[in-house]
């Protein structure tokens, strides 16, 4: 018989523990191992070449905090059946598995309003009724409705074991230093309070590092000026080849893609398309950056100008210039950088694809949606903005945003080739 209990090597955290054959099934599973052909990051390789890790390497790591969480809390004196352990590994193991290619971009330009999280509920359902139903606690607890809150808390919160494992991850692979949390020190400090998540008062120091750690991998990492650039061309790329693909008869070559993804490309689909056909979340589950990049590679050579100039220039890192403010930019200065992209030969159709506005934001903190409660010594438990002395835990709730707008500054070869 196949040990389903095993060591797995991961050079965060060191050996992670597999600790059920339930768990070793599911992450054997295909819907679970397509994760490993998602980065984490999407193209922020782009900017720091070693984050190439997967939202496989994620998903397990998750894991693994979740079970240092539960034991935490067990040592604590709380009562955690070990089927209640299971299942908060299951659910924070399963969190991401409705993600798609390169993670957010392809939610926001393929897909009309269906979020990630509402797939990967609609997968673990799906799994639940091929393991039998042995998912379905692990369901209450990602869906928050069971009765012991402080589960969906580790699995979705502000100080979930999602956040702990990203930030940790994704500072280790990116060589950003400033992300560093100590996440190993905050899930020694979890405690209960009514059945809600707290920190306990001394681990205040390692939960403002971690807010502010969040802050700066914000600004750092996942949404770096160029990592911007990057994911707007992308966006303009399946724009552009979703155009074409839903109008074939305007006199270019036809576009090819996969048949799952061409499923994608000819029709924007709709929450109630995933839950009324089963077609499009089998067609989804085959879905994976390879996807995009063969297409990428085989539209680099497309007869259709606009999408075989994008192609190549994101193969090749000729990324668009941008430009960030905090303030919306002049009409006059979009303008004047549209006006340089028409004396290269394009037409205001083709404008819109190499001249693209757009807001990025960012808040450390939302009290209002969900808080971090400290928890003193007394058992007075209060808000970590009350708790802390540290003088910018309000302003880490305030949500920054920053206003951007690219273009593709080097496109004169490009208007070259479209004059021969």
């Amino acid at each position: 018989m196949t040990n389903r209990k095993k060591l797995l090597n991961d050079p965060v955290y060191g050996f992670i523990s597999i600790s059920s054959p339930l768990l070793f099934d599911l992450i054997e599973h295909p819907y679970f191992q397509r994760l490993r052909r998602i980065k984490q990051l999407g193209l922020s390789e782009y900017v720091y070449p070693g984050a190439l890790h997967t939202r496989f390497h994620h998903a397990l790591g998750a894991m693994h905090l979740m079970g240092q969480a539960t034991a935490t809390l067990c040592s604590k004196g709380h009562q955690l059946s070990e089927a209640e352990c299971e299942a908060a590994q299951i659910a924070i193991l399963l969190h991401d598995i409705g993600h798609g290619p390169f993670s957010h971009v392809l939610e926001c330009c393929i897909l009309e309003d269906v979020h990630h999280e509402q797939i990967s509920l609609m997968l673990m359902h799906d799994l639940n009724r091929q393991f039998g139903g042995a998912l379905s606690l692990a369901i209450q607890m990602f869906e928050g409705t069971y009765p012991r809150p402080f589960f969906h808390q580790l699995i979705s919160s502000q100080l979930d074991m999602d956040r702990m494992d990203y930030l940790n991850r994704d500072c280790f692979y990116t060589g950003v230093a400033e992300g560093a949390i100590g996440a190993e020190r905050i899930i020694k400090m979890l405690d209960l309070a009514d059945d809600q998540l707290v920190v306990e008062d001394k681990g205040i120091l390692s939960v403002e590092n971690f807010l502010n750690a969040r802050r700066l991998m914000y600004w750092q990492v996942y949404l770096h000026k160029t990592s911007i650039c990057c994911e707007s061309m992308l966006v303009q790329i399946l724009r552009r080849a979703r155009f074409l693909a839903r109008n074939p008869d305007i006199g270019h070559e036809p576009i090819d893609a996969l048949p799952d993804f061409m499923l994608f490309l000819r029709g924007t689909i709709s929450l109630t398309d995933f839950m009324s056909d089963t077609t499009y979340l089998q067609a989804f589950t085959h879905l994976d950056d390879y996807d995009i990049w063969g297409c990428v590679k085989a539209w680099a050579n497309h007869s259709d100008l606009v999408l075989a100039t994008l192609c190549r220039m994101l193969l090749d890192r000729h990324l668009f210039k941008i430009m960030l403010s905090t303030e919306p930019f002049a009409p006059t200065l979009v303008d004047e950088l549209a006006q340089q992209l028409r004396s290269k030969g394009l037409s205001d159709d083709e404008l819109s694809y190499f001249l693209v506005e757009g807001q990025a934001s960012n808040a450390a903190y939302l009290p209002a949606i969900d808080s971090i409660r400290i928890k003193s010594k007394n058992g007075y438990v209060r808000d970590i903005a009350d708790a802390s002395d540290l003088a910018n835990i309000g302003a880490l709730s305030t949500i920054v945003r920053r206003h951007y707008i690219c273009w593709a500054r080097e496109l004169a070869w490009e208007a070259k080739a479209k004059q021969v």
